[in-house]
């Protein structure tokens, strides 16, 4: 599943310079999440590494991407490439 920011962010900023294949970004409100580009670090970390620098806690498993994680795998690899 690629991870998604929930309305409780806070805009501190720590996540998005976290994220190996920037799939964070500044949103209108809050941050969000690039599906295409999220990977919960599979390939990079054992973790995702902004839900483990999230001081709230607003960064869930997005319940409407599922992926398993060899699908994750070959995301990293396409992001990786190129």
């Amino acid at each position: 599943m690629a991870l998604m920011i929930t309305d409780e962010c806070i805009n501190c900023d720590v996540c998005e310079p976290e994220c190996p294949n920037d799939a964070i970004s500044p949103g209108e409100e809050i941050y969000v999440i690039d599906p295409a580009r999220c990977t919960e670090c599979v390939g990079h970390f054992d973790e995702p590494q902004c839900q483990q620098v999230c001081p709230v806690d607003c960064i869930p498993l997005d319940p409407e991407r599922e992926e398993s994680k060899a699908q994750l795998m070959e995301k990293y690899r396409i992001i990786t490439a190129a």
